[in-house]
């Protein structure tokens, strides 16, 4: 597949593409909003449910998942992060986002505390605070080349029972160092906190740097670790609802399978997305890495074009394909930049609001570059022609 133009249709995606997307704003708008790929999925993800839907049976899955996706699942982790989960541990859940809240469901008490990053997504405060828990923010700004986790330390407290690690760092585009990880690691270990790894970014990841899971530094800190791994950034398969929740902590997994409600089948994994979810791990990584290629060249040609423009500001990221944007010389807010884009130039952003991504991005907007390279030169002339 080559990302070209002719691989977006704007016709279906002004139909279907919603969350801030290009259903939801005018015909005229370019949206560089929410995370999500604007190019059709992998052929191999349709090709395996065209053969599933023809068979014309949609039954009951496995409350705990389909063993194939559950195997695939397990291959990835030994073979492409060098993580050993059996596949016993792990659970299809209705996506990403939703193994980070039955992740907190399962660990967190009425006034318990959980760490996370500021900036950061604010799914990671809901999925707290809306299990009585309460998130205490842990500064990493952007640009932020090593991060001392022993200032993290310092704001452990009796009531931490959980930090809730992005990797890689959305919205600055963060990749965490082995040494970092293994820092963070010990520090769980010493105080017997769980972490959370969100890892739902870590395919998308820009030479030079690399990726490390937490999970594969030691079996120690592996045993503190839950990892969640989602399939709408890296296969553009949010639609399908489909995530993931693993650790090699059989009584941390056995807490969340609980919290799930997965047994009682008023919740689950639905069945097309895990057969999906199984072909992009096993056929479509040929796609993935053609994804790749084009969004570093995304990435190259946004930096290149917002440096040059009057005001504005941005650090190449070293993984994720959105962009923090530093408009604090233009004098306004991140809300009041938004707007003006929108209204003007008609270009939507997401403003570094505090809801969105907390206090740290205030001066900052958001930009996603998961699009063809037509798309996005459009956008940025638009935006340098309004500033």
């Amino acid at each position: 597949m080559s990302f070209n133009p002719s691989e977006i249709d704007l016709t279906i995606l002004k139909e279907r593409a919603f969350n801030l997307r290009w259903a939801e704003v005018p015909q005229d708008v370019i949206p560089l909003t929410a995370a999500d790929p604007d190019f059709k999925c992998a052929p191999e993800i349709i090709h395996s449910l065209n053969s599933y839907i023809g068979d014309r049976y949609f039954s009951y899955a496995p409350s705990e998942g389909l063993s194939e996706f559950k195997m695939a699942m397990a291959n990835y982790l030994k073979f492409k992060r060098n993580v050993d989960i059996d596949p016993t541990n792990i659970l299809p859940v209705d996506s990403a986002a939703f193994g980070i809240y039955v992740t907190c469901k399962s660990i967190l008490n009425t006034g318990d505390e959980a760490i996370i990053f500021d900036p950061v997504d604010f799914l990671f405060q809901y999925s707290i605070e809306n299990n009585g828990g309460k998130a205490v923010r842990f500064s990493i700004p952007p640009a932020t080349n090593h991060v001392d986790f022993k200032e993290l330390e310092k704001i452990i407290t009796n009531k931490t029972k959980l930090i809730c690690l992005c990797n890689p760092l959305n919205p600055t585009g963060k990749v965490f160092s082995k040494e970092e990880l293994q820092e963070l690691g010990e520090i769980a270990v010493r105080h017997n906190i769980v972490i959370l790894s969100d890892e739902i970014w870590s395919d998308i990841v820009f030479s030079p740097y690399e990726f490390t899971s937490i999970c594969s530094l030691s079996p120690e800190i592996a045993n503190h670790v839950v990892y969640v791994n989602g399939f709408s950034k890296s296969y553009g398969l949010a639609g399908l609802r489909i995530g993931v929740v693993a650790t090699q902590n059989s009584d941390l997994f056995a807490n969340i399978v609980n919290a799930s409600l997965h047994h009682s089948t008023i919740h689950g994994a639905n069945v097309l997305g895990q057969i999906a979810a199984t072909a992009a791990l096993n056929l479509a990584q040929d796609w993935l890495q053609g994804f790749l290629i084009h969004l570093e060249k995304m990435r190259n040609l946004l930096t290149d074009r917002i440096n040059q423009m009057k005001g504005l500001h941005t650090i190449a990221p070293q993984g994720c394909y959105v962009s923090l944007i530093n408009i604090k010389e233009t004098g306004l807010s991140s809300m009041e930049f938004h707007e003006k884009m929108l209204k003007e130039a008609k270009v939507s952003m997401v403003p570094g609001l505090s809801k969105w991504f907390g206090p740290g991005a205030d001066g900052y907007v958001r930009i996603s570059f998961a699009t063809s390279e037509e798309v996005l030169s459009e956008a940025l002339d638009r935006i340098e022609n309004n500033l």
